[in-house]
């Protein structure tokens, strides 16, 4: 499995919560939480989970036709029937696929609600046949506990050359 690279958070995972001003607190915590297959139709919920991680620069902004291509391998998490969580794996190849996109409302963090659409992600990954899959994110403790771990400890960090400029929107 690929290192995170905490330099480069924004391509794939957030596990730090973007403040939110007006965020509900105290949920039940024997709310129902469910989880599903994505679907295209689901491409404005997802947006609207993804843009506080956008709009704190946690996550990589995606365009419709982005978010709707990760709804063929990604997964949302419910509460109560409400869209609180998504997560999708990209798979590039037999070789490789990538955990993106991974973000869960602020008030529902911290209930395993992460880890379980980042397993849903993997064995999606596995299913298809796919020797590895990578995550970035600039929590190692996080990805640790989802399975993960460096590729090659101490000795290469992933670097990027950003051909074109994301916008936030």
């Amino acid at each position: 499995m690929s290192s995170p690279d905490p330099a480069h958070p924004q391509h794939g995972l957030s596990e730090t919560e973007p403040p939110e001003a007006d965020s509900p607190s105290g949920r039940d915590a024997s709310e129902a939480i469910t989880y599903r297959q994505a679907t295209p139709e689901d491409a404005d919920m997802i947006h609207a989970i993804l843009r506080p991680y956008v709009m704190n620069r946690k996550l990589f902004a995606r365009t419709e036709a982005e978010v709707i291509d990760l709804t063929r391998h990604g997964f949302v998490a419910e509460a109560n029937g409400r869209p609180i969580g998504f997560a999708a794996v990209e798979v590039y190849n037999r070789k490789l696929a990538e955990v993106q996109s991974l973000a869960i409302r602020v008030e529902y963090q911290g209930r395993g609600i992460g880890q379980e659409l980042v397993a849903r992600c993997v064995e999606r990954a596995r299913e298809l046949g796919v020797c590895e899959v990578m995550a970035i994110s600039s929590s190692e403790d996080f990805l640790k506990r989802c399975g993960f771990d460096y590729a090659l400890p101490d000795q290469k960090r992933a670097l990027f050359y950003q051909l074109k400029p994301r916008s936030l929107d």
